[in-house]
């Protein structure tokens, strides 16, 4: 197995990992899990839900999302700053593509390589990774 496979049999790992976190999220709509991984190493985790000392309810009656719910990469990214950990030069593995304002705090956080197993329904978050010189990884579902 060269380096190239070995990196993506990586990834595929971590992608799995961060598909199995998203079950911690109380959301109904849709449930996404993030790793932050640096040297080899988990540095943090997030999940899509509310933030600390509010209720774990995700949508209302309508079932649309409330407008406070974090997204997983926000918690992860919000969590390491939290920590000694740094960001800067990491791999952010993701269950789903990032929005614009994830896209955002990823740029700013120094991540380098986002890797993603779904497309979310609009591409300016990738787009703009792009545009900053992040490098983009998508590798759809594996049925399991």
């Amino acid at each position: 197995m060269d380096n190239s496979e070995k990196k993506q049999a990586l990834d595929k790992r971590y992608l799995r990992m961060a598909r199995i976190w998203s079950e911690n999220s109380y959301c109904t709509r849709r449930k996404v899990g993030a790793l932050l991984v640096k040297d080899k190493m988990i540095i943090s985790d997030g999940y899509n839900g509310t933030p600390s000392g509010f209720p774990n309810i995700c949508e209302d009656e309508t079932n649309h999302t409330y407008p406070y719910v974090l997204h997983a990469e926000a918690n992860a990214i919000t969590k390491v700053a939290r920590s000694n950990n740094s960001s800067a030069g990491s791999t952010l593995y993701v269950t789903a593509s990032p929005c614009i304002e994830c896209s955002k705090l990823i740029i700013q956080a120094g991540i380098s390589r986002v890797v993603f197993s779904e497309l979310y329904r609009m591409s300016d978050g990738v787009d703009l990774l792009r545009k900053a010189g992040v490098e983009i990884v998508y590798i759809p579902c594996e049925n399991e």
